[in-house]
C-alpha cells in the first residue's frame, strides 16, 4: 500500500535572490514524500510565478492525482496524469527515489547512467548597483564560474565591475528577458568584448525572433523559452544552449528526455536550477554529467540547507547521499 505525503518548507536565504523580476528572501518549496513497502521516496519542486505557477495550485495539482499515485501509478502514468512543472516535478523525482529505496540501486542504475562524478557549478551573483555585484564577485573570485543577474538598464557598468572583481572567473550573463530588441546587438557585442562565455535568455520568450536574424558574437541559451522536448526544435535557428530544469520539464524521466533530444539536436547543453535545497539539486546532478554548463548553487544561496545535503566543496558538488535521494 502506498501513501503520498505533501509540504511546504521553506528555507531563509543568506541574501536578498534579486533577478529583472523581482527579489525573494527564502525559498518556499513543496515536498513530497511516497511511503510504499517500509520504503520512503521524496522529491521537490519550486512552483515559479513566471510560468503561472504556486504553491496553491501545485499542492492542487498534486491533491487531483493522489488516488491514482497511491493505486500504484508509475513515472510514465504520471507524465499522462500531469504537465510539465513543479508539481509532477516533485512527484516524479520522489518516484525515482522509491524505485531506488525498493530495489537496492542507486538512481542513476536504473536510469543507464554511469555513476555520476563530482561536477563544478556556476556561483549566482544578484542584480545590484555596480558597487554591489562588484563586492559580491569580489567574495567569490576564486571561483571558477560566475553567474551575473542583469537587469537591462546599467547592464553594462554592472559588467564591467564584476569583471574587475573578478578577472579570473568565467562569466555567464542572465538578462531573465529583461532587454529589447532595440539594444540586443549592442549588449551581446559588449558581453563577447568583456569575455563573457555565455548570455541566457536575452529577450523575452515568444518574442525572441530577432535572435535568428542576427549575428550572435557569443553562444546565447533559451531558458524561459525552453520547458519541455515538444518546444526544442522551433529554437535551434534562435540558440546555440538550452537550459533545463527539473521544476520547468516536470522531473528527472523528461530531463533525461529533453537533454538527448537537445543533443539531437545540436544544443549546448545547460543544466539549472531554481533557488532550492540539496533534494532539488540532487536528481539535476545525475542529468548534469554531460552538461557544457552546470548551476546548482542553489543550496549555496540558502542559511542553511536540509540534513543529509549535498556535499559542496568550493563550487564542487558531490554527488548524494542515499539518505538524501537516489
Amino acid at each position: 500500500m502506498r501513501v503520498l505525503n505533501c509540504a511546504v518548507e521553506r528555507f531563509p536565504l543568506k541574501d536578498a535572490f534579486v533577478i529583472s523580476r523581482g527579489a525573494k528572501t527564502e525559498a518556499v518549496v513543496v515536498v513530497v514524500e511516497i511511503l510504499e513497502g517500509g520504503a520512503r521516496g521524496r522529491g521537490e519542486a519550486t512552483p515559479y510565478a513566471r510560468y503561472g505557477e504556486s504553491v496553491d495550485s501545485a499542492l492542487a495539482q498534486i491533491e487531483g492525482v493522489r488516488g491514482a499515485l497511491e493505486a500504484g501509478a508509475g513515472r510514465e502514468e504520471l507524465a499522462r496524469l500531469l504537465a510539465p512543472g513543479a508539481a509532477r516535478n516533485a512527484l516524479d523525482c520522489a518516484l525515482w527515489d522509491l524505485e531506488a529505496k525498493l530495489s537496492g540501486r542507486r538512481a542513476h542504475e536504473l536510469a543507464g547512467l554511469p555513476a555520476p562524478r563530482p561536477l563544478a557549478t556556476a556561483y549566482t551573483i544578484s542584480v545590484g548597483t555596480p558597487q554591489e555585484m562588484a563586492a559580491r564577485a569580489a567574495r567569490e573570485a576564486a571561483r571558477p564560474l560566475l553567474k551575473i543577474k542583469l537587469a537591462g538598464e546599467g547592464d553594462e557598468a554592472r559588467l564591467l565591475a564584476v569583471r574587475a572583481a573578478a578577472p579570473d572567473a568565467s562569466l555567464i550573463v542572465d538578462a531573465n528577458e529583461a532587454w529589447s530588441e532595440a539594444d540586443l546587438e549592442r549588449k551581446l557585442e559588449f558581453c563577447a568584448k568583456t569575455g563573457v562565455a555565455l548570455v541566457e535568455q536575452p529577450l523575452p520568450a515568444g518574442r525572441d525572433d530577432l535572435l535568428g536574424r542576427v549575428a550572435r558574437p557569443l553562444p546565447v541559451c533559451a531558458d524561459e523559452s525552453a520547458h519541455a522536448r515538444g518546444g526544442l526544435a522551433a529554437l535551434r535557428a534562435r540558440y546555440d544552449a538550452v537550459n533545463l530544469k527539473l521544476d520547468k520539464t516536470g522531473g528527472l524521466t523528461e530531463l533525461l528526455a529533453c537533454a538527448l533530444e537537445a543533443r539531437a539536436l545540436g544544443f549546448e547543453l545547460f543544466v539549472g536550477c531554481m533557488v532550492a535545497s540539496s533534494l532539488a539539486m540532487a536528481p539535476a546532478l545525475l542529468a548534469a554529467q554531460e552538461a557544457r554548463y552546470v548551476d546548482l548553487d542553489g543550496p549555496l544561496l540558502l542559511a542553511k540547507d536540509r540534513p543529509d545535503g549535498l556535499v559542496y566543496e568550493g563550487s564542487l558538488i558531490h554527488p548524494a547521499s542515499r539518505e538524501l535521494w537516489g
